[in-house]
């Protein structure tokens, strides 16, 4: 099996080229502009060149307040170039792997969505991302898209990284108390998806798995949660920890409005492929180890 993956520098890019070659998979990963999503010659000479089985469609335009003044461009990325890149791949036999987001909920619900739940998009970012969905769907037959959440690993810019760098500057931090998750390590999505593609290499365009699933870490915490739970750790290592203070999405106002339940059910992708994301604590864990290791 070959998997071609876009995004290459991102962070689930990087944790899949990780996790293919301790898995034996072959990973291929272009940069821009070799892979451009919104150079549609580059994604047609990508795959004649690479030949991949799947394709798993890690780009994307993630700057969830700036995309509240760039919507167009957002919109260009996110939307227009997944569903280009669908596209592409039907017409090169390749399926596709498509990952989105939980912002495609306007988080006004009291339990965590389920895959048949109505979308309702309250920013830019989780309009693009919707309209990605849709046009990924319509492209090609034979994808599968992921929805997930509050990513974070050692790589990049994400929340555990951000704390740790705050955490040694400041003595109180106030963080966000009012927005529910579901913190996903990207190591382990990057897992996860290694197992589905296994089981849907070759599959026709007929098989019933095709579709949207949820794939999140596992449990449920706050922004301010998993703050306590990063400093918690570290505090055992012996190192310095600020005083958390928890805000209400009203004290710490954003450009973007973010949905106040981003929680993901994911038992659709436990029951169809076996596959379920370890709990995001394990996870906290595991990126603390290698982050203060390093």
């Amino acid at each position: 099996m070959k998997i071609l993956v876009t995004g290459t520098a991102g962070q689930l890019a990087q944790s899949l080229l990780t996790a293919g070659l301790a898995a034996g998979v072959d990973v291929v990963a272009l940069r821009r502009p070799q892979l451009d999503l919104t150079v549609p010659g580059t994604l047609r000479t990508a795959l004649a060149d690479v030949e991949p089985d799947i394709v798993v469609n890690a780009a994307a335009y993630t700057a969830v307040d700036k995309a509240e003044t760039e919507e167009a461009l957002a919109h260009k990325v996110n939307a227009l170039g997944a569903g280009e890149l669908a596209a592409v791949c039907a017409r090169a036999g390749a399926s596709l792997i498509h990952i989105s987001t939980d912002y495609v909920f306007d988080g006004a619900g009291k339990r965590a969505y389920v895959e048949s739940d109505s979308t309702a998009p309250i920013n830019a970012y989780g309009r693009s991302k919707l309209a990605g969905e849709i046009a990924v769907a319509a492209a090609s037959p034979r994808h599968l898209i992921l929805r997930t959440s509050w990513i974070y690993s050692p790589y990049g810019t994400n929340f555990v990284r951000t704390m740790l760098r705050l955490g040694g500057e400041r003595e109180t931090l106030g963080v966000v108390d009012d927005q529910l998750g579901c913190p996903t390590y990207a190591p382990h999505l990057a897992d996860a998806i290694l197992a589905i593609a296994a089981q849907v290499e070759g599959a026709a365009a007929s098989d019933p798995r095709w579709g949207i699933y949820h794939a999140a870490g596992s449990g449920e915490t706050t922004w301010c949660g998993f703050a306590r739970e990063i400093f918690r750790t570290t505090k055992a290592r012996g190192l310095r920890t600020p005083a958390l203070n928890a805000l209400t999405t009203s004290e710490f106002p954003t450009p973007a409005r973010r949905p106040a339940n981003s929680r993901l059910d994911c038992g659709k992708l436990a029951g169809t492929f076996g596959v379920r994301l370890p709990d995001w604590k394990d996870g906290t864990r595991a990126c603390l180890d290698r982050l203060l290791s390093a």
